[in-house]
């Protein structure tokens, strides 16, 4: 694939600080959950992968956050209750 530089994503996302917080944001939805990635993943870094998606205007902020919080809700249900294993009651 063809490099990809901050220069092509700044087309879609104005503010470089933005790019990164959005970049680093689906990184590591890409690294840590079941999300599949928008482009063809070859062999390549979550890093790599997001800034590629966000060039080809795959990625909006909005979406970002919307997926976002749908992981945490997800997460949040597949977490088994245990009281067993619960440590916030030390008795």
């Amino acid at each position: 694939m063809a490099r990809i530089t901050v220069e092509d994503c700044l087309q879609k996302i104005p503010s470089r600080f933005d790019l990164i917080i959005m970049a680093s944001k689906r990184a590591r939805q890409l690294a840590t959950t079941s999300r599949d990635p928008l482009v063809e993943w070859n062999n390549d870094k979550p890093t790599l992968v997001a800034l590629r998606e966000i060039e080809e205007g795959l990625i909006d902020n909005e979406m970002l956050e919307q997926t976002l919080e749908e992981d945490l809700l997800l997460d949040g249900f597949s977490t088994p209750m245990n009281p067993e294993t619960d440590n916030s009651n030390n008795r």
